[in-house]
């Protein structure tokens, strides 16, 4: 007598929901996924997961409806579980999901680490973090120098990004960047993306990790996992490295999955050191003593490099951000106004005033974004919005501390001067130590 399938809707943000379904529910006799939920990211609701990669059971695909609406699907589509598969954010948010799923009858799950990472045959070495905005990706290129100068061939794998066609997306590789206008990428995506080109590195990214992994194995001697926001690694790790921030000390105990990573990590860097109080990095290697007292804790600096200070001192300045480390991280600043006030602007402006369309409707979501500009292009009108409130907003010049050269992208009329941000080992050879020690060499 054959079992019911147990019924599932899977809430996300169009990453790890996508990943969760593909390692444990795709193929899978004893559930059915009725739907998932999207949140974060816009103009996720309303697609569907493509036929193509949902799998012989699910002919039709999977809608994707908005998390808004997440009582209304429950309540016509009666799944028997819930669960949570999306990342940076609160116990507390987590808390008013499950409170909600289990007023109307439904389960709410979390997955263990566990059960959705894949096995490589090659070393895996993880970046992760505790919070998004962290330095990850600055990380994940330090690494990737150490391994090359050991002689070992890097292929970088990126958390998904998943803003375009889902079913073209499953598998993509960058080795150019050309690359890069193949695969219409978004700021957000070349934010990750370009920097691993830069330094001659191979990265994948897409949908269907599986797929990935398997052909990036091909070409690497080890695989560099760079997680996004804060999320668990899709691959089993041979070193996991868990990045922590002093900006937000305390931080890696208030947010999922963040703390999971800072609990399982075997090295736990305290990055940006040179811009924190000694009592916040404190504070952190405190929590890693008591929550994760294995691992190692690497102090790290992340010295900031302005081209053209001259163009800044003195000048009125208008701040480019990295846009998820002020909207899924909630930081209020980053590298470009440390690059301002290191060049001697004279003032840094508030873009806030002259917001356009959905710039302004990010500040009204991201209230701590204002007074400088979050790089927010998820498609070509945001990117058109992120150039009219440049060239809207008064000042002498911009300071642009996305990880791109985002002139690539915006074409505007004043003085773009760039930002650039990297890692420094407060002892230098720590993380070198863990990798030899890892990889045996």
């Amino acid at each position: 007598m054959s079992q019911t399938p147990r019924r599932v809707i899977i809430l996300g943000a169009a990453g790890r929901d996508f990943h969760n379904f593909n390692t444990v529910y795709r193929d899978n006799p004893a559930f059915h996924v009725v739907a998932f939920t999207a949140t974060q990211i816009p103009d996720i609701a309303g697609r569907s997961y493509p036929a193509v990669l949902a799998g012989k059971l699910y002919p039709g695909g999977i809608p994707i409806y908005d998390e808004s609406e997440l009582a209304e699907v429950i309540q016509r589509e009666k799944p028997d579980v819930a669960v949570f598969s999306y990342s940076d954010v609160t116990y507390n948010t987590i808390g008013h999901l499950a409170a909600l799923c289990i007023a109307l009858g439904v389960d709410f799950e979390l997955l263990g680490a566990d059960k959705t990472m894949i096995k490589s045959t090659k070393p895996v070495i993880a970046i992760t973090a505790v919070r998004t905005g962290a330095g990850k990706s600055q990380t994940t290129r330090y690494i990737s120098n150490i391994l090359k100068k050991l002689g070992k061939k890097v292929v970088a794998i990126r958390h998904p990004m998943p803003y375009g066609d889902l079913a073209i997306q499953a598998c993509q590789r960058f080795a150019e960047y050309s690359d890069l206008d193949k695969h219409k990428c978004t700021i957000e995506e070349r934010e990750e993306y370009e920097p691993h080109i830069d330094n001659g590195f191979i990265i994948y990214s897409g949908v269907d990790y599986e797929q990935i992994i398997r052909s990036a194995e091909a070409e690497a001697d080890v695989i560099l996992w760079d997680g996004g926001n804060n999320d668990l690694p899709f691959y089993a790790s041979d070193l996991h490295i868990c990045v922590a921030d002093p900006h937000r000390a305390g931080h890696e105990l208030l947010y999922h999955p963040g703390e999971a990573n800072f609990r399982m990590a075997g090295v736990i860097v305290i990055n940006k050191c040179d811009t924190a109080t000694e009592e916040n990095i404190a504070a952190i290697e405190a929590n890693a003593a008591k929550f994760n007292p294995k691992a190692v804790v690497i102090r790290a600096n992340s010295p900031v490099t302005c081209e053209k200070p001259e163009l800044v001192k003195g000048k009125k300045a208008l701040v480019i951000e990295d846009g998820p480390t002020l909207t899924h991280g909630s930081m209020s600043f980053g590298a470009g106004v440390v690059a301002a006030k290191h060049a001697g602007a004279a003032e840094i402006v508030d873009p806030f005033p002259y917001a356009v369309a959905s710039i302004a409707a990010t500040y009204q979501k991201y209230p701590n974004a204002k007074g400088i500009l979050p790089a927010m292009g998820y498609g070509d009108s945001q990117i058109h919005d992120l150039e009219a409130t440049i060239e809207a907003t008064p000042c002498d010049v911009v300071i642009s501390a996305t990880p791109i050269d985002i002139t690539r992208v915006l074409k505007v009329n004043k003085p773009m001067v760039r930002a650039t941000y990297a890692l420094a080992e407060v002892k230098v050879g720590q993380l070198e130590e863990a990798i030899r020690t890892t990889l045996k060499v």
